[in-house]
């Protein structure tokens, strides 16, 4: 049996308790905040005081977004980007990856140089812009996949990881005839799940989130992202400018450029809170790649 607790511990764990319950009410109460915002009338909340539950409730706000063809569009937009470029992100630099993590590749040291290179010294953004459109990629839904192809951080740690692999895997599938993409797409990515699943949450979430490329190389306004439509709506100059169109619509209705705007939060987290569940497993264990070992 254990020692009982004396009125010192009692009194320590109702310290933690209390001031992990703040932490926690600090960090949550804005994101219930937003939501609350989501389901009130925009020009109610235009007048304060609401904090607990929403005081005019509606869903406007969410019908107006659902049925503002720019909003869907971006949305969906947003989607295809994270989808696509998540997968040639994470595919691409994990092959990169197992090329250099061969010990008898030729000139291993002197990609070294060059990764460590580009990853602490940067052309610019007009040295960045000359090179996306002398391939391109401006105004074009390339230029928010294929820059990012190669993550160059996650490239070092994957390196790391695939060094630790036992050779003996591919020596063996070599034997059986076995080549060197089949070697790595049926033995080395699935015995690399930690590593993947850490990679598709982090880059996932980077393309989820980018919004410089949608507003510096991107002119079709079929091809703007969520997060750009929302920046433009947190500069009301930009909404004052772009947006007086929708705004005798919403002159009409309880619905505001705020109200829209906590939507599209809302509707933009979803997404990450539906995948972050299935990856929370290899994710904790992906944490710990990169590592010193002792």
């Amino acid at each position: 049996m254990g020692r009982r607790k004396s009125f010192e511990d009692w009194s320590l764990d109702t310290v933690i308790l209390i001031a992990l319950l703040l932490i926690v009410l600090v960090t949550l109460y804005p994101f219930y905040y937003i939501l609350i915002i989501t389901f009130n009338a925009g020009t109610d909340t235009t007048n304060g005081g609401m904090y607990l539950w929403p005081r005019d409730f509606t869903l406007e706000n969410y019908i107006y977004f659902i049925e503002d063809p720019k909003w869907i569009q971006a949305l969906g937009m947003s989607l295809l980007r994270t989808v696509v470029g998540t997968g040639l992100g994470v595919l691409f630099t994990a092959m990169v990856a197992y090329g250099l993590a061969k010990r008898d590749l030729l000139f291993r040291k002197g990609y070294f140089f060059v990764i460590i290179v580009a990853m602490n010294f940067s052309g610019g953004l007009i040295a960045y812009y000359v090179v996306l459109k002398s391939l391109g990629l401006i105004n074009s839904f390339g230029v928010y996949v294929i820059p990012g192809m190669l993550n160059l951080f996650f490239l070092l740690i994957a390196i790391s990881f695939f060094s630790e692999l036992p050779e003996e895997l591919a020596e063996s599938a070599r034997i059986d005839g076995a080549s060197e993409f089949r070697i790595f797409s049926r033995i080395v990515m699935p015995v690399s799940m930690p590593l993947i699943a850490t990679m598709c949450l982090f880059i996932g979430s980077g393309h989820w989130n980018a919004w410089l490329d949608s507003a510096y190389f991107v002119q079709d306004e079929r091809l703007r992202t969520l997060t750009y439509r929302m920046m433009q709506v947190i500069n009301q100059s930009m909404v004052a400018s772009a947006g007086e169109a929708a705004a005798s619509t919403m002159s009409r209705s309880k619905v505001t450029p705020f109200s829209v705007q906590a939507t599209a939060m809302v509707v933009s987290i979803i997404p990450i809170l539906g995948v972050y569940p299935f990856l929370q497993k290899h994710f904790v264990s992906g944490m710990m790649l990169g590592s010193v070992k002792g």
